[in-house]
């Protein structure tokens, strides 16, 4: 059984579907493609932004980094030159206090060498004296000049 096709309702169909599918696509179908596109054209632009921000935060940090690794240079050879100076005032205040331990030291020896000149002195003293009066006493008599000088000296 064949039904053959009936030519005026299939073009009504043809001119109906062309029809429909004209203002589906003005109403419908070009403004959705235009919202799709302007997403995509965003979407890439946004992407394209993203990228140059990453390469910008890759040279930022970078530039930091430097910027970091000469600060930390500059500081270590500052601690470095600090270190130093102190090393030489300590050496400085050590060479000033030996310097002052050797006159004190000189000071106390010579103080030393004094006494002891003294204490010969007074000893050579003493013992001249000793000498007369033992002698005045062995002799039993008072000593003369001459005798003395002669214990004196």
């Amino acid at each position: 059984m064949h039904i053959p096709p009936d030519w005026g309702t299939f073009s009504a169909l043809v001119v109906s579907f062309l029809v429909f599918w004209f203002i589906f696509s003005r109403l419908f179908f070009s403004p959705f493609l235009a919202l799709l596109g302007e997403r995509e054209r965003r979407l890439r632009e946004l992407a394209d932004r993203t990228e140059k921000l990453m390469i910008e935060e890759r040279a930022a940090g970078e530039v930091r980094e430097r910027q970091m690794a000469e600060l930390r240079a500059k500081m270590m050879a500052e601690r470095e030159a600090r270190r130093r100076e102190a090393e030489a005032q300590a050496a400085q205040m050590i060479e000033e206090a030996k310097a002052e331990v050797r006159t004190a030291l000189e000071q106390v020896r010579n103080g030393i060498e004094n006494d002891l000149r003294a204490g010969e002195r007074e000893l050579a003293e003493l013992s001249r004296r000793l000498a007369a009066e033992v002698a005045a006493r062995v002799l039993g008599r008072p000593l003369d000049g001459v005798s003395q000088a002669l214990v004196n000296n």
